[in-house]
């Protein structure tokens, strides 16, 4: 695998990224999507992307448990916030109980 730079921060990222956006929680089954990362992590992809609106949260939580057992320092974890995940108050935006 290749890996860039991200900017100046001195990250080094994997150039391919795995994206979870369709696939878990979707149009995947669970054991399928912890099939696709296993594969992603073999051949050397470091850098995940999802979100938390992602097949309504669902997608977080099935790459969480994908991942689970990998050492958290050896992987790029990349998620966005901000859409409504809830009809709560805090289930939007950019709050810090939001991003929590």
């Amino acid at each position: 695998m290749e890996f860039s730079k991200l900017g100046h921060s001195g990250l080094a990222i994997s150039k391919l990224a795995y994206g979870n956006w369709i696939n878990h929680g979707g149009k995947t089954n669970e054991e399928t999507a912890h099939d696709c990362v296993k594969a992603a992590l073999d051949v050397g992809i470091t850098t995940f992307d999802t979100a938390d609106v992602y097949s309504d949260t669902k997608a977080e939580e099935i790459l969480g448990r994908s991942l689970k057992g990998i050492r958290r320092e050896s992987i790029e974890l990349c998620t966005k916030v901000c859409h409504p995940t809830g009809t709560g108050q805090n289930d939007r935006g950019l709050s810090r109980k939001h991003i929590l």
